[in-house]
């Protein structure tokens, strides 16, 4: 019970209800050991634990969660767009285009370059996505990921 009212009061928070969907939806993402979920994704979690949600229904919340700030949205390949819980502050993203894996990383010295040469031309950045595209090492060498959460220092893999 501890961790629903967590939920609700999350949810309350963000200016939402807490509806059934709505915390069912958030815990997904609370317990999942991935970062990045699709709708779909989370719509074939919630069946596979007997959870009678539509993927309308899912859409919709996550359409809501975003608009309150506690998901985030990307398009990291094509038309398929991924969510993740807005909690973890500021990162970026390498998408491995062969295996899928997305590997978040955050580096200062980065940033820093980026408000400079904002600075530069008199424009304050606000907020912004930055996404690298390429192949992991494993999959260039023998087709097999070689993604892992410890690969690089603060970064976390799907």
């Amino acid at each position: 019970m501890i961790d629903e009212r967590m939920n609700s009061d999350e949810l309350k928070r963000a200016g939402l209800k807490a509806t059934l969907p709505r915390l069912k939806i958030l815990r997904i993402f609370e317990d999942s050991d991935a970062r990045h979920l699709t709708a779909e994704e989370i719509y074939r979690l919630l069946l596979e634990t007997g959870e009678e949600v539509g993927l309308a229904t899912v859409y919709r919340v996550l359409t809501q969660f975003e608009m309150a700030g506690l998901v985030r949205r990307h398009h990291f390949e094509g038309d398929k767009a991924v969510f993740e819980l807005n909690e973890t502050g500021h990162h970026d993203h390498m998408v491995c285009t062969a295996c899928g894996k997305v590997l978040e990383f955050f580096d200062e010295m980065l940033e820093a370059r980026q408000r400079e040469l904002a600075a530069n031309r008199g424009f304050f950045i606000s907020d912004h996505s930055l996404y690298l595209y390429g192949t992991c090492l494993g999959m260039q060498d023998v087709g097999i990921c070689s993604l892992r959460d410890d690969d690089a220092p603060g970064a976390s893999t799907d």
